[in-house]
């Protein structure tokens, strides 16, 4: 329905996303259950890969070749790939300050900064959908990122739906360590805000990410949901921040893992196209030859190709009407209890809310 995952490659691409989702589970679980494994993790790891990428960078100025035909210089190299990189791994960093009272992530005035860090990221996501529509209102257009991507009234309709997005998120000084020094316990974000966010993320890079989506659309946001819901009530914040900044990492050093290109070549039969390229990999062939070739620099729009932006729209539509619905509730539940949402818990009378909190180390 939502991705042409059938045909020749088909036992390729499912199986690579159940590797890809099984992988960023194990890797989280690995990041959070000691102190040592979030150490190696996000703070070794990271050392490691920017020495790395600054070798490349070096490499590349000097002419060398192996610099020049990285597939992280030819690829990532672009400002947006590091800052989301980096922002990421401040993310958990933080996340882990609040974890083990680390320095400023014991005092009460820090405890804000999951909801910051979350927003920041939130409006990120927005202003690419807001841009994908001025540029590609109705057609295609190429990204910074190289892909061919069609605007339209589905990336409008995310975009507000990721401003409300923001305000879905309650309680921002009511963030806590848990008892066993596992994770960063938000009780109150429950499973109405990981609902909510997960269909708008999904619409985000399935309007924006679409060549990425089956990866970064769906392992990537089943992997912190299934932990939250099953065996980490409360945890699932800082697990998205974990399995996002591990995920970032792995795409930085090997970007052809997931890759299509605007010219319609795969380096992998695991990679996957959505259905809004209509005809798959000729579609694509197709509107890089109308645009001119290699020669066509970002920003191009073409309208000779047919798109497909059913399925944009429609999980676009649900991602807004969901979300206006929750933050509906949210209004309703503060007023009812004249209470202010944003300093004060939302969701008490909710099981998850209730297991969530008997984890949280209050003291």
């Amino acid at each position: 329905m939502f991705f042409q995952v059938y045909g020749a490659g088909a036992l390729a691409q499912w199986g690579m996303l159940l590797v890809v989702l099984v992988g960023l589970i194990l890797f989280n679980e690995f990041a959070r259950r000691t102190k040592m494994g979030g150490i190696i993790t996000f703070f070794v790891i990271p050392v490691l890969l920017t020495i790395y990428f600054v070798a490349i960078a070096v490499g590349a100025r000097s002419g060398a070749e192996w610099a020049l035909n990285n597939q992280t210089h030819m690829y990532m190299n672009g400002w947006f790939h590091y800052a989301k990189l980096y922002a990421a791994l401040t993310g958990c960093i933080g996340f882990m300050m609040i974890k083990y009272k680390w320095g400023i992530g014991a005092k009460h005035w820090f405890k804000p900064f999951p909801f910051i860090i979350v927003a920041i990221n939130i409006l990120i996501a927005v202003v690419s959908d807001f841009e994908s529509a001025v540029m590609g209102w109705n057609k295609w257009w190429l990204s910074s990122e190289g892909v061919w991507l069609y605007g339209g009234w589905h990336n409008v309709m995310n975009g507000i739906a990721g401003l409300l997005n923001i305000f879905c998120m309650t309680a921002w000084w009511n963030v806590f360590p848990s008892k066993d020094k596992k994770d960063m316990i938000w009780a109150d974000m429950t499973w109405v805000f990981i609902v909510v966010y997960d269909i708008w993320n999904f619409a985000y890079t399935y309007n924006c990410l679409p060549t990425h989506s089956w990866y970064c659309g769906i392992a990537l946001l089943l992997a912190p949901t299934i932990a939250a819901l099953l065996w980490n009530r409360g945890g699932w914040i800082m697990n998205r921040a974990n399995t996002l900044a591990i995920w970032c990492m792995f795409a930085q050093v090997f970007p052809l893992f997931q890759e299509t290109f605007k010219d319609g070549f795969q380096k992998f039969s695991w990679a996957v196209l959505p259905v809004q390229y209509p005809e798959g990999l000729a579609t694509i062939e197709q509107i890089y030859e109308a645009a001119g070739g290699a020669a066509a620099p970002v920003g191009t729009t073409v309208d000779t190709v047919a798109g497909n932006p059913t399925m944009m729209t429609i999980i676009s539509a649900l991602a807004l009407i969901t979300n206006a619905i929750a933050l509906g509730y949210i209004i309703y539940q503060a007023k009812k209890r004249r209470i202010n949402p944003y300093k004060e818990d939302v969701f008490v009378n909710q099981k998850y809310y209730k297991d969530a909190l008997e984890r949280a180390d209050m003291e």
